[in-house]
């Protein structure tokens, strides 16, 4: 009797219980005086990022924008399901194709909110997780004080990049987040054991369709960091411009350099875009009876000459020169010309994935030259720093095309792609930019 005298009471209690648990997100961000906006996915795009992970929200992905007035450039939101409940949190941007570079799912807030819906707590725990992750794999040491500390999407801060070059740190940015929170940015970055300078290289074309003015692209203290420095890499001395190409230096190529070591000894080598001669001085290293490097860059080719020097290497044994790669490789051909080792390591040729098709026609063109100056049963080592190619499945497939433009026969021998302290988020190819392949030219 006393339980039919109460079921209204039991009903409500069975009710609640069945309810899903309160957002840890959702309670964090009604707490906060200043309202949190709150970006509602179209229906099926939830799993995009709860079981995919990918740390980006497309605009097209977006159904509305709950909040007045409406979030800003840089603005923390919370990201939520068709039914308004967060999924996760992040910064937005009101004009790039990415709505929402994502910070942290809903799930790890519920773990750890100790950084939830804060940037700075959040940037110094993820720059203080990539130093610990360096550390773990013996970077820095004593034979490569040349690294990347952070990478992008692969230490969680899309669109952040940190190398360290000795004592300099260089941050490369290429979203509006990133320019927002230099000054925090750049405290963690001081803290770190023997950095004393800090340089700024914002991605200026990027951030401009990350809806930034070029005219506050300012470095906070610009006149600390000197032009130029040396660093070691795997032994090897290196004389860097902090306005080179990139952030000066390839960081991401330091294990392919000292393979390409292992394998050049007795080897008549040839390294196509250069820049400031990482492979050709490896190549060197390695015992090659000679290396010629070629890059249209001139500043790329004076250091490169000046790592020689660095290096106490035998200048009759390696030269560098000024031209146009296609022109070169033209003009060996002509001359009957053959190396027993090529490397070619262009630039990006295809920054966008509406660049592919061009692309592919150059990286066609200038594989198929390589593969006729590289001798029958010698090697060709082929770089692609393009996202859009590497991760278009296409690369193999233009090589191909390229040996066949050539009349020669290929065999893949190694397909390796960044230095092992260059953690990659699967979840977002993009990011996965680096090809290099050795193949055998028949």
């Amino acid at each position: 009797m006393q339980l039919l005298q109460f079921p209204g009471r039991l009903l409500k209690s069975l009710s609640v219980s069945a309810l899903p648990a309160t957002s840890t997100l959702q309670e964090i961000a009604s707490s906060q005086s200043k309202g949190v906006a709150k970006v509602v996915l179209k229906n099926g795009k939830r799993q995009l990022f709860k079981d995919n992970g990918s740390p980006m929200v497309y605009s097209g992905s977006v159904d509305r924008i709950i909040g007045r007035p409406p979030p800003k450039t840089g603005d923390v939101v919370l990201v939520a399901d068709g039914t308004e409940k967060p999924i996760a949190w992040g910064l937005y941007n009101s004009v790039s194709m990415f709505c929402v570079r994502l910070m942290q799912l809903e799930e790890e807030a519920t773990r750890d909110p100790s950084c939830a819906l804060n940037m700075e707590k959040l940037i110094e725990s993820r720059i203080n997780a990539a130093i610990d992750l360096r550390r773990r794999l013996g970077i820095p040491s004593a034979s490569t004080n040349a690294y990347r500390l952070i990478n992008s999407e692969g230490d969680r801060l899309s669109g952040l990049i940190v190398d360290v070059f000795g004592e300099i740190g260089v941050i490369a940015s290429s979203a509006a987040w990133v320019e927002k929170y230099k000054p925090e940015i750049e405290a963690c970055i001081s803290r770190i054991d023997d950095i004393n300078h800090i340089k700024w290289r914002p991605c200026v074309e990027i951030l401009k369709e990350e809806g930034m003015e070029t005219t506050n692209l300012k470095e906070i203290h610009p006149s600390t960091c000197p032009e130029r420095t040396k660093v070691l890499e795997n032994g090897i001395s290196y004389a860097i411009s902090m306005e080179g190409q990139k952030t000066g230096f390839y960081a991401d190529q330091r294990e392919n350099r000292r393979f390409i070591s292992t394998i050049s000894n007795k080897q008549k080598v040839l390294d196509i875009c250069c820049y400031s001669g990482g492979f050709s001085l490896n190549a060197c290293r390695g015992g090659a009876v000679h290396v010629t490097g070629v890059d249209t860059s001139l500043p790329a080719v004076e250091l490169a000459r000046e790592n020689v020097v660095l290096n106490n290497l035998d200048p009759e044994k390696i030269t560098f020169l000024r031209e146009d790669a296609t022109v070169f490789m033209k003009g060996a051909l002509s001359r009957n010309e053959l190396w027993d080792l090529v490397i070619l390591d262009p630039p990006k040729l295809a920054p966008r994935k509406k660049d592919l098709q061009s692309a592919s026609g150059m990286y066609r063109n200038l594989n198929s030259l390589a593969m006729q100056l590289t001798k029958r049963g010698g090697l060709l080592m082929t770089c692609s720093c393009s996202g859009a190619m590497t991760q278009s499945g296409t690369f193999l497939r233009t090589l191909q095309g390229a040996a066949s433009m050539a009349g020669r026969k290929i065999t893949v021998i190694r397909h390796a792609g960044a230095a092992c302290d260059h953690p990659i988020d699967p979840s977002y190819p993009e990011g996965m930019y680096l090809s290099n392949i050795l193949l055998r030219v028949l």
